[in-house]
């Protein structure tokens, strides 16, 4: 499909699905998003749904103004994926062995490492740029700086929630390696920090809600989260790139004899703000559960743990502001999930799948997540699919 724009606001809101199948929470937020005197579009996904502060699966263009919590608090969340050399004939009919050796690599749900990884021991790891991005940690804000020893234990490490790590084989029979993480507790930190500093700013008194609270251009609020903000972008980046190292070192001690090789890798954020040009203007493009998917760009469209997820290539649609959607996109809430759902159902939607399937992620099952293939479908004029992925080791925190 197209996309059909909603009337009534004094931009464009361009949405990549019916507004019908939206509901009014998630609806109502686009509008209040929409009345900030700095908004220059809005572009919906066909993943949206109610979130936190601002929409999941918005991308929200601002001249001039960024707004802290519709980035959301995991700042620099995103994907990462690589296609081995191995085949699924490679694998064994049994993979609880896989499936252990990747939780013991990478620390999953509250864990961190009891060391700080050294991406110097890491096979074909590139260290070019890492003790300057640790030493620009002196530069951000003064309140998280203690955290600075829990941001080096948590660097290569998981997460809980949707966060996951897994092994999949895509529709040519290839084994992939697919991981999805952010900035950790020390993202979130500096999030939370500077959205309650933008909620205290005289020009934010005024909003139809209080989580739209923006910095605005040329100001020192402003040039602080931007400094911060690109960090904690920068920590999620290298948090993916270490643990795919420690990933795709699991492959190569538990597939010795097949001598796996690795094809380059592709990551992409969807929690994250960019500086980009469209219609003549020099704009600050916020992505709350969206990838950028410019023309030719590769990206990562996940499912959810019982699902297909894919491989895509960006068609750089101008009317989304070049992006496409982050996932399937969450249909019901966490809680109306662990209320209609047990852990026998669990087992059924993730039957194949070597993966944890007791009642603490039941708010992860399949059924709670919108169908990917509709997803994929309704954003054809966005995206191009490259390969279609099913995984068959998923490890969650």
């Amino acid at each position: 499909m197209s996309y059909v724009e909603i009337p009534g606001a004094k931009i464009p809101i361009r949405m990549w699905t019916d507004p019908a199948s939206v509901d009014e929470g998630a609806l109502q937020q686009l509008r209040n998003v929409a009345t900030l005197p700095w908004i220059k579009g809005l572009a919906v996904m066909p993943d949206v749904h109610y979130g936190k502060g601002a929409t999941v699966g918005s991308v929200i263009a601002m001249r001039g103004a960024v707004c802290p919590a519709a980035v959301g608090v995991d700042i620099g969340c995103g994907m990462s994926a690589v296609k081995t050399s191995l085949t699924a004939n490679d694998l064994p009919g049994d993979l609880s062995r896989l499936r252990s050796k990747v939780e013991q690599a990478i620390p999953v749900g509250r864990g961190m490492h009891d060391d700080p990884v050294d991406p110097g021991q890491l096979h074909g790891f590139r260290t070019a740029g890492w003790d300057d991005f640790w030493g620009r940690f002196e530069g951000v804000a003064e309140a998280v700086r203690f955290r600075r020893e829990r941001a080096g234990k948590q660097m290569g490490t998981l997460g809980g929630g949707n966060h996951f790590a897994e092994v999949n084989i895509c529709d040519s029979g290839f084994v992939w390696l697919m991981l999805h993480s952010g900035s950790r507790n020390i993202g979130k930190e500096l999030a939370e920090y500077h959205i309650g500093m933008a909620q205290k700013l005289p020009h934010n008194q005024g909003l139809v809600d209080r989580d739209l609270a923006v910095f605005v251009a040329d100001t020192p609020q402003m040039a602080a989260y931007r400094n911060d903000l690109f960090w904690a972008q920068e920590y999620a980046k290298y948090n993916r790139a270490i643990m795919m190292a420690l990933l795709k070192d699991v492959i190569r001690k538990e597939f010795k004899k097949a001598k796996p090789t690795f094809e380059p890798e592709i990551s992409c954020h969807h929690n994250y703000v960019a500086e980009e040009r469209y219609e003549g203007m020099e704009l600050l493009v916020t992505r709350k559960g969206a990838i950028r998917a410019g023309s030719g760009e590769y990206g990562i469209i996940p499912g959810s743990m019982g699902t297909g997820s894919y491989i895509v290539k960006g068609l750089g649609n101008e009317k989304a502001f070049n992006s496409a959607s982050h996932g399937a996109g969450r249909r019901m809430s966490r809680t109306a999930a662990k209320r209609r759902f047990s852990t026998k159902d669990l087992e059924e939607q993730t039957r194949g799948v070597e993966c944890r399937k007791d009642s603490g992620v039941v708010d992860e099952i399949p059924g709670a997540y919108k169908p990917i293939e509709q997803v994929i479908d309704q954003q054809r004029d966005l995206v191009q699919v490259v390969a279609k992925l099913k995984q068959v080791v998923c490890v969650k925190g």
